[in-house]
């Protein structure tokens, strides 16, 4: 009879924050338009995460030999990450619905026993409006929490926060 294991926080992975290069999906050549997203980790106090690792995937576009759709950060002194990566596209959905160009982001830290998973959309992207996950958050104020907005030129900034007021809409996998 299988016997259950204890949940790692990150398990033996942790060393790949260390390869600051991992935050810029864009390092084999990646052709398409260029983005940096940012954005600072707190908890429920306000306090910076200075000991997250932050991983994004995305599906658009496709991870291929010059895109590997994936990286990995580690926060900083005052809870920042920060990647490099192209801006993704809209992507099919269940059925006839479309999805609304968007990051998956998975947050490890000390203290969480299984990883956060939330999401990035973009402020102004015509279909936030009616992508399938989105648009289900009925508090406005709790959807605009997955909504990162221009913080310059090519640079998209979401800040994330772990519980209390103004807490990150987290999902359930």
């Amino acid at each position: 009879m299988p016997v259950a294991t204890a949940s790692q926080t990150i398990g033996p992975y942790w060393h790949l924050i260390e390869h600051e290069e991992m935050a810029d999906l864009t390092r084999f050549g990646a052709e398409g338009e260029r983005i940096t997203v940012t954005g600072r980790i707190t908890d429920g106090a306000g306090a910076p995460v200075t000991d997250a690792a932050v991983e994004i995937w995305q599906s658009s576009p496709p991870a291929d030999a010059r895109f590997p759709g994936y990286g990995r950060c580690a926060t900083d002194t005052e809870g920042r990450f920060r990647f490099i990566t192209l801006k993704p596209e809209a992507v099919p959905g269940l059925g006839n619905q479309t999805q609304a160009p968007h990051l998956s982001i998975v947050l490890l830290a000390r203290g969480l026993m299984t990883a956060l998973r939330t999401r990035l959309y973009f402020e102004g992207e015509p279909l936030n409006g009616t992508d399938p996950l989105l648009s289900s958050i009925e508090d406005l104020a709790e959807r605009a929490t997955l909504v990162a907005r221009p913080a310059g030129p090519g640079v998209w900034s979401l800040d994330i926060r772990l519980q209390g007021e103004g807490e990150t809409v987290f999902l359930e996998v």
